[in-house]
């Protein structure tokens, strides 16, 4: 008998959690048109922790997005990151959720979303006695917030973690096609 009232209460707590994510995934039943595709630049700051952030520099970077949905959209990304005696390379493909639905194709004026992406770090050092490079594995996640102040213009700030271990927060803008 504890048994059987064991698993009805498992079976309840997963009831309710199935039932909230399809309530929070489920879009209502109207006709949505997918946001157009955007190319945003950015530039911002990134820090290199070792014992404590030593090494910070500036990227500078550009991404394109594609709406696979109203609400996920993927795309490429590229960074630069000069430093004295260095600079980094970094290409990924991102997926990008907005947190907010869009109305009749157009994004909300305010849009908070979430950012993952994976690819390749490049890294070029010179030396007294030449040159070295690398390249290893990268992946990025982290989020931020879009505005929309019209139908072609965004602005906005991320902040992100990844690896090679790094912190990064950028600003950026861009235009929607």
């Amino acid at each position: 008998m504890r048994g059987a009232i064991r698993i009805g209460k498992i079976a309840c707590v997963y009831a309710v959690v199935l039932v909230s994510i399809q309530a929070v995934l489920t879009q209502r039943a109207e006709a949505q048109e997918l946001p157009r595709a955007a190319a945003e630049l950015s530039a911002g700051w990134v820090g290199f922790p070792d014992d404590g952030v030593t090494v910070t520099e500036i990227p500078l970077g550009g991404t394109v997005r594609w709406h696979l949905t109203p609400r996920v959209s993927v795309g490429p990304e590229i960074l630069w990151i000069n430093g004295s005696n260095h600079s980094h390379l970094v290409l990924t493909g991102n997926v990008t959720f907005d947190l907010l639905d869009p109305r009749n194709g157009q994004p909300a004026p305010i849009t908070p979303f979430i950012v993952v992406g994976g690819g390749m770090f490049r890294t070029n050092e010179s030396f007294f006695n030449g040159e070295f490079s690398s390249t290893e594995g990268a992946y990025t996640v982290g989020g931020g917030v879009r505005a929309n102040p019209n139908d072609r213009l965004t602005l906005g700030v991320d902040a992100r973690l990844g690896w090679e271990t790094h912190v990064r927060v950028s600003g950026f803008v861009g235009v929607r096609f």
